[in-house]
């Protein structure tokens, strides 16, 4: 119970806050890992129904999402479940098809915090924080990237609501995120780490600024070096659906004392 207890806790220390685990990779190990494509060699764009391919242009991009949430605020003075539901929907697919291409390759550092795809570096808060900003989300990119995972967690989601792991083999990790959650965008925080898992068909992806890639991918989860980890705690974004009524309303996302 104790080391339960204290490997939960180290979560509110290590947010992709330790180049441990990139100093102790032996080169051979990254060098199978790396590819030149932003996503893993036995992924299957259409078979996702994503795309790994940019498009448009980027600010244009962002221009329209902005345009696009008034639509759904006026939806929801009608219809409030219909706006929500059409909302989960349309941020999936612009978080996925349109914001996160441009990002792909985008080259991974510790200390990045570029706010442009393809310019600069981006440490992984960073690329969660920056990529959510982008979709229209009310927050502080700086303040969600430096706290650590636990607390960008929370910034999402009540903290009861959250769901923390420890001590899993990856099995048993797939079978209980399975049993509670569908098909949809999660932030995961790591012991040292923190990403996006795309949960498709029971699979779980996993989408990052990968520092054993040195960039950005999306990739299997299970063989994914970077997914490796003591503790794991998952907030719900696309499913969230008090999140996707801040989204709707503007509502700032304070990060939270508790």
């Amino acid at each position: 119970m104790k080391r339960t207890l204290l490997l939960i806790a180290l979560i509110l220390i290590f947010a992709c806050k330790s180049e441990f685990k990139k100093d102790v990779m032996t080169t051979e190990n990254r060098d199978i890992h790396k590819n030149d494509v932003p996503a893993g060699p036995f992924l299957d764009s259409l078979k996702l129904g994503i795309s790994f391919t940019p498009k448009g242009e980027y600010s244009s991009i962002l221009d329209i999402i902005r345009t696009d949430r008034r639509y759904f605020l006026n939806l929801y003075a009608t219809n409030s479940t219909k706006a929500v539901d059409s909302a989960s929907r349309y941020l999936y697919s612009k978080l996925l098809n349109d914001i996160v291409p441009h990002w792909y390759g985008t080259t991974w550092d510790f200390n990045g915090h570029t706010d442009i795809p393809n310019h600069g570096e981006i440490a992984c808060g960073y690329f969660v924080s920056t990529t959510l900003k982008h979709l229209g989300l009310n927050l502080n990119r700086y303040k969600m990237a430096q706290a650590a995972g636990l607390d960008e967690a929370k910034l999402l989601q009540p903290r009861q609501e959250l769901k923390l792991y420890a001590n899993l083999t990856f099995e048993q990790l797939k079978n209980k995120v399975n049993s509670v959650y569908n098909d949809g965008i999660y932030f995961v925080g790591l012991d040292n780490h923190v990403g996006y898992v795309l949960i498709k068909d029971k699979t779980l992806y996993f989408l990052h600024s990968s520092y054993c890639d040195d960039k950005v991918v999306i990739e299997l989860a299970e063989t994914s070096l970077c997914f490796d980890s003591n503790i794991y705690v998952f907030a719900e974004i696309t499913t969230n659906t008090t999140l996707i009524k801040k989204w709707i309303h503007n509502e700032r996302l304070n990060m939270s004392s508790n």
